[in-house]
């Protein structure tokens, strides 16, 4: 069991309250608050071959004695040294000792990062280390911890030393399940990971730690599930002559994904068991009607079903697009959400609750208390990354066990989603509508923006429309990024008179955004100039071309759904990434996207570039975070810690006996995946 930091040997007050500011208040955080990097000792280097700001050893001779200058509290020591091809400038600041330590002739090896400043070439607090022991450093990793004000990386690494040696970590696998994979002694693997000895054993140890990270991820979540992964179908739902003639009837020929997803969700509902599936597909391939047609399965089977979608933007387009739909098949279709004034809300339950409404398309509202309806057999989620494991088991609870359909534009690899979705069988949509022409991309520099500007203006006066995307709401001090507000001022004066402009953006009520949403579909603006809030959301045909500002500042994941807003009718559609920066580094990342439509290859290159973060919605939902592993990087551990779970609990094992020192953050984390 862990212990408060206090009962640490050493730990006083302040201490505690300065490892209180990382969200350090026990020994099981201190001990996994892991170095964020190593620092290592090379050979030295000659001082005319040093370069600022990069760290090195030179060996040099003081050439000066120590001398000592007061500022105020503040004690300043300067010296100089040399070799055979240059000197170099030291100072250190309150270390007056060094006055006696360190003696003109005497050599030593310096270690630090150069610096240029004051018209020189100096290092600041070097360390110093006698000739005759700098060998022993050479084959010592350093480890550099993030801080905050007032803690020194020696003071953490004290206390992270007394730790080990006063509460022993103990081994919770299984000694076979242990050596099966290779993984070193989960104590050993921590000290190591703070004190290394060698790097084959800091690999090791990040091998177990990485490990231990995906394998109480995966135990949390066997922890918080409330439900049976094989509940019995207790709603068996046949592909009727309605479905059939449904689906010959639509004005556009199936992708290939469409016809497989269709198939693999035909086959579920009609089976055994109650269907739980992902719809994994690209930005605009076409999952929504795949829903539609499940749906429709239901209902023409005597069922209702509902459709829960992430924002209120989202639930009110799908209801339009499903009523227009269905209601001419003679289905009744409803809409709950939680902007809904009392009396309509009070209404639309009702109609729920009596099963008048067949399809119900929502937001959360809908697994609110009070909510209920008699026969529901189908719960389709849209942009699973959006919702919780808590959130998706609270719309089942609406039912005795109904079928559940998850749709999710995230385009992770196949293996990686089985794993990651585990309780969901994976159906994959890579292909796009064939009546959809590819988006042309064009990424430029703050110099083309007024060619970008006049190319919208083409398109608008063609009878298309267009959006403006900007990274903030209002002008923020110190950050150099084009804000909505601004923006839109910026573009009325700009573009012809008349033009038909608005802003949109996260701080607007829910009804401000519905009413300029509805407005911009039904061809009343010609530009929107917006934040990301239309990421997903939002199906405007007309819509043919999209500017991103400053768009190097985006993941190209997240560049790509916001890419998917254009390409939605049969018109040519274009993207325009316009980057704030003339970084040769920020214009070859953008290239990325402007090469390419295909989702799933540019999250493989978004990956490499910036890891999982943004991808799985670090940013705005926190989830996918581990402290060393990276599920892509690491995919291989990522496997076995899904491996070990799967084997432990096919064995009934209990996970919170198993890992009783498991913390509480590790469950809220899971319960919000």
């Amino acid at each position: 069991m862990a212990e408060k930091v206090r009962s640490i040997r050493g730990i006083g007050e302040k201490t505690e309250n300065q490892l209180k500011r990382l969200n350090i208040e026990t020994t099981d955080d201190l001990i996994r608050h892991y170095p964020r990097c190593y620092l290592t000792y090379g050979e030295p280097v000659k001082m005319a071959d040093i370069r600022t700001g990069v760290r090195c050893s030179v060996c040099g001779e003081l050439t000066s004695p120590v001398h000592m200058k007061a500022f105020g509290k503040r004690k300043l020591c300067t010296c100089l040294v040399a070799d055979q091809t240059g000197h170099l400038f030291l100072r250190w600041f309150n270390m007056p000792w060094l006055r006696s330590s360190l003696s003109c002739g005497d050599r030593y090896i310096f270690v630090g990062t150069p610096v240029y400043k004051d018209g020189r070439v100096m290092m600041e607090q070097p360390e110093y280390i006698p000739l005759s022991r700098y060998g022993e450093y050479t084959r010592t990793f350093q480890p550099v911890y993030a801080l905050t004000a007032g803690l020194s990386n020696k003071t953490l690494q004290k206390a992270i030393k007394t730790v080990f040696d006063d509460y022993p970590v103990p081994e919770y696998l299984p000694e076979n399940m242990r050596l099966y994979y290779e993984l070193e002694e989960e104590g050993k693997a921590l000290h190591e990971i703070h004190f290394p000895s060698s790097r084959d054993a800091l690999e090791a140890a990040r091998k177990r730690i990485i490990f231990d990270e995906f394998f109480r991820f995966f135990a949390a979540l066997e922890m918080v599930k409330d439900r049976s992964d094989h509940a019995l179908n207790r709603h068996v739902i046949l592909w009727n002559d309605k479905v059939k003639a449904f689906l010959e009837h639509l004005p556009y020929q199936l992708t290939e994904g469409q016809k497989q997803a269709l198939e693999d969700i035909r086959s579920d509902l009609g089976g055994t068991m109650t269907m739980n599936r992902l719809i994994q597909g690209d930005v605009g391939s076409g999952k929504t009607l795949v829903a539609m047609t499940a749906m429709y399965a239901a209902v023409t089977n005597g069922y209702q079903c509902v459709f829960m979608a992430p924002t209120e933007i989202l639930a009110q387009q799908h209801y339009e697009n499903f009523r227009n739909t269905f209601e001419p098949l003679g289905v009744k279709v409803g809409l709950l959400t939680g902007s809904m004034n009392a009396a309509a809300r009070r209404e639309a339950r009702q109609m729920c609750a009596s099963g008048e409404y067949r399809m119900i398309i929502g937001t959360h509202a809908l697994i609110q208390e009070g909510v209920s309806f008699p026969d529901l057999a189908l719960a389709v989620t849209d942009e699973q990354h959006r919702f919780g494991v808590r959130q998706r088991d609270a719309l089942m609870q609406k039912g005795n066990d109904p079928h559940v359909l998850v749709m999710s534009a995230t385009p992770i690899p196949r293996t990686l989603a089985i794993i990651l979705y585990r309780d969901l069988d994976v159906s994959l949509m890579r292909d796009m509508p064939a009546d959809r022409l590819p988006i042309k991309n064009a990424v430029i520099g703050e110099k083309s923006r007024q060619t970008a500007w006049t190319f919208i203006q083409k398109e608008i006066s063609q009878g298309h429309q267009a959006y403006i995307i900007c990274p903030l709401i209002e002008e923020s001090e110190g950050l150099d990024a084009e804000n909505v507000m601004e923006y839109t001022a910026r573009v009325t004066q700009a573009f012809p008179p008349g033009m038909r402009i608005e802003a949109l953006h996260g701080r607007m009520s829910a009804d401000e955004k519905a009413e300029i949403m509805e407005r911009f579909a039904g061809g009343e603006i010609d530009l929107l100039v917006s934040t990301t809030v239309i990421e997903v959301g939002i199906d405007v045909p007309k819509a043919t071309v999209i500017l991103i500002e400053d768009a190097q500042r985006f993941g190209l994941a997240q560049l790509h759904q916001l890419r998917g807003r254009v390409g939605r009718g049969k018109d040519q559609s274009y993207c325009i990434f316009l980057s704030g920066s003339d970084q040769k580094e920020a214009m070859e990342r953008l290239s990325v996207i402007g090469r390419s439509n295909d989702g799933f290859a540019i999250a493989d290159e978004d990956l490499k570039l910036r890891g999982p973060g943004d991808f799985f919605g670090t940013k705005q939902s926190g989830t996918m975070r581990f402290a060393l592993g990276d599920i892509y990087e690491n995919s291989d551990i990522l496997k076995m810690a899904s491996e070990a779970v799967s084997q432990l609990r096919s064995e009934g094992c209990d996970f919170g006996k198993l890992l009783p020192g498991m913390l509480e953050n590790d469950l809220n984390y899971a319960r919000n995946i």
